[in-house]
């Protein structure tokens, strides 16, 4: 038998009790016998983004991020957006691993659950080419007016974002098994 893959959800949103919670440990539930996912929701507890430190004497709290990110076979990042834009933690997370390589070639999977999202998702692809991630359009995912496809409970209500969810969740599988 293989040995699983470590996967690492990360949860844009600042929010206790997110829809984008609800769609990671959705993903999670749905990929148990092939991934072991570690889901990381504390962005909002990090320190604002310093240069220098980053370069030269990061925070062990970050440290920590940076290292889960290393361990990971593959990231999924499941956001929200806010302001047409990316939340600020999770740019700032972001921006504490841009002087590293951790994001190089590293299997990604990028989704932006949101009212509309079209902005930050656009800017959440840059932002992972950036950083030279390792993505291809089977493994973004746009989920707009989220908040009426999942129920309290994290179950997907609609059945066409059930679908898109599904080829997601297999593209990203294929990326992280090359």
């Amino acid at each position: 038998m293989t040995a699983k893959k470590r996967i690492l959800a990360i949860v844009g949103s600042a929010s206790e009790n997110s829809a984008n919670l609800k769609l990671v440990e959705h993903i999670t539930d749905r990929t148990k016998a092939v991934f072991d996912v570690v889901i990381f929701n504390r962005l909002k507890t990090f320190p604002h983004f310093d240069p220098e430190l980053s370069a030269n004497n990061p925070p062990q709290e970050i440290l920590n991020f940076r290292a889960k990110i290393e361990k990971a076979d593959g990231v999924i990042i499941c956001t929200p957006e806010y302001v047409f834009s990316i939340p600020s933690g999770l740019k700032n997370a972001i921006e504490w691993c841009i002087a590293t390589t951790l994001f190089s070639d590293k299997p990604c999977g990028l989704i932006t659950a949101s009212a509309n999202g079209e902005k930050g998702h656009e800017e959440l692809q840059l932002i992972m080419a950036t950083a030279m991630a390792k993505f291809t359009p089977e493994t973004t995912l746009l989920i707009q007016g989220v908040k009426g496809k999942i129920n309290k409970n994290g179950e997907i209500t609609d059945s066409k974002t059930a679908n898109a969810l599904d080829g997601f969740v297999s593209a990203f599988s294929k990326l992280v098994m090359l």
